[in-house]
């Protein structure tokens, strides 16, 4: 068994665009005719480049492989160019691939990925989505709204989910980490008093930032929310330093969490050596794959540390998780996008069970589901933007 040829689909993502402006999935196809599907979750460059690299990095270190010999093209393409070290965008393309491979090994063998993997320990997920606007309400006002925000949270607890996260301490700028405005630290302030007042102890709270601040910005919030008792405080400065950031999880009682951003067990083990983190969220869409993940996931066991993996990408990288996390000990939440419906649901030929605030995985082989081809040539991607971009308005008081 070899894989053969290979097809990247950049499909557009559908109003209300929720997990990004665009999804990259791949297909692989073995000489002896089985498909497999991945995605790549890479947001650095337009994805027209993008999957020039993804066809680079198949031909040149992945045509006509046996797809069980993961470890090896993960090694040729960590070594690509004389590098060896960690690389988001090379490793967005390669997981993305590395995916497709073991849906072809779980269709070859007639077993879901999990089985492959140590066999899964549990039969169900517990899940959390961000909170979002309902109908026609203006994404401005609603992320600016505590009021708006706890009635969403109330209705994502009555709908089942027991933890639901949100960001409302103010915009991603090229220039941080910076210091939050004291307008900044209120309205946080107020966005967790509401929610929880609305949720009660039904739910966890899910703070998010994404690298917004500096260490001792970070410690200003984290003291306002610490009463509140969110189960996480994420990115709350930018991820290049693991020392910074056990600046900030020395001096909270709020977990810390990371990872969306971090490719390789090479960076996440630092962030666990460094003790920056006790939660870490790797996105196997960029981390380097599952099997890459697998290994932080058990790096991370060794230092008490959990596993919530990222989602802001498709359903296929959704799939991946599920598959991964049905055999972590050290597995704490799953992201979903709402309930995983709306255009994500028909990105696949079959849908993914969630019910009552858990996911509950498909019992057929490889990922379990199977990109709805048809949908996805539909609605290419034809925009200019990236996946993902920050405001170069410098953020002010």
């Amino acid at each position: 068994m070899k894989l053969n040829e290979l097809e990247v689909f950049v499909t557009k993502n559908l109003t209300p665009g929720r997990g990004g402006q665009y999804f990259i999935f791949v297909k692989l196809i073995t000489h002896c005719g089985i498909v497999g599907y991945g995605e790549v979750y890479a947001a650095s460059i337009h994805p027209k480049t993008m999957t020039l690299i993804i066809e680079d990095v198949f031909q040149r270190h992945m045509y006509n492989e046996n797809p069980c010999n993961i470890e090896l093209m993960f090694r040729r393409v960590y070594s690509s160019g004389f590098t060896q070290r960690p690389d988001p965008t090379i490793m967005g393309a390669f997981s993305g691939l590395e995916i497709a491979c073991w849906d072809i090994l779980g269709k070859s063998l007639n077993q879901p990925i999990c089985n492959l993997l140590g066999g899964k320990i549990r039969n169900s997920l517990r899940s959390y989505t961000y909170l979002y606007p309902k109908g026609q309400q203006s994404e401005a006002d609603f992320y600016s709204s505590p009021a708006l925000s706890a009635e969403a949270a109330r209705v994502a607890i009555d709908k089942g989910f027991t933890a639901i996260k949100f960001d409302p301490a103010g915009p991603y700028t090229i220039f941080d980490g910076h210091q939050p405005s004291l307008a900044d630290l209120e309205l946080s302030e107020e966005f967790c008093r509401l929610i929880r007042s609305k949720v009660g102890n039904q739910a966890d709270l899910l703070f998010g930032t994404h690298g917004q601040f500096t260490p001792s910005g970070a410690l200003r919030l984290a003291q306002r929310l610490e009463k509140y008792s969110p189960l996480w405080f994420e990115e709350p400065i930018p991820p290049d330093s693991s020392r910074n950031m056990q600046l900030v999880a020395a001096n909270t009682s709020i977990p810390i969490a990371t990872g969306e951003r971090l490719t390789t067990k090479y960076e996440f083990s630092e962030v666990l050596r460094s003790g920056a983190a006790s939660i870490l969220q790797p996105a196997l869409g960029r981390v380097g794959g599952i099997w890459e993940a697998k290994k932080v996931a058990a790096i991370a066991e060794v230092f008490g540390a959990q596993i919530a993996p990222h989602l802001y990408a498709g359903p296929i990288e959704w799939a991946a998780n599920i598959q991964l996390s049905l055999t972590l000990p050290n597995f704490l939440l799953l992201e979903t996008i709402g309930t995983g419906d709306g255009f994500h649901s028909k990105l696949l030929t079959s849908n993914i069970n969630w019910e009552n605030g858990y996911v509950f995985p498909p019992n057929a082989p490889g990922l379990g589901v199977e990109l709805n081809e048809v949908v996805a040539r539909e609605n290419p991607y034809t925009g200019e933007e990236l996946h993902l971009s920050m405001s170069e308005k410098e953020h002010r008081p």
